[in-house]
């Protein structure tokens, strides 16, 4: 099975309580095998012409390069911010156990 099959996407949310309903969505509607949610980070990041200072929550999932673009529209439908923070990278490498974890997860 190629490994860039697989993406790392993080996102950013509000608050814990919106990360913590995002995951739970994505996960139960199969858009992710897993969603791992950092309950407190720093952004620092310029929103309509101003510097902006927030705390957050970093949301980690673990989807299909073809369950990227739902994912994305359901992240848009749950999130609060006009322009969700959504990035993927390709998993260049992963244990095949994980991958089995991952397949099963998503429904593959």
């Amino acid at each position: 099975m190629p490994n860039d099959r697989y993406q790392l996407v993080f996102m950013t949310a509000s608050s814990v309580e919106e990360a913590r309903r995002i995951a739970k969505a994505l996960v139960e509607e199969h858009l992710a095998a897993c969603v791992n949610v950092v309950e407190s980070c720093r952004s620092v990041y310029r929103w309509k012409g101003e510097i902006v200072e927030d705390n957050e929550a970093m949301m980690f999932a673990k989807t299909s390069r073809g369950k990227f673009d739902a994912l994305t529209m359901r992240v848009a439908e749950l999130h609060s911010y006009e322009v969700p923070e959504i990035i993927a990278v390709d998993l260049e490498s992963l244990s095949e156990s994980y991958a089995g974890f991952l397949r099963d997860a998503l429904g593959e």
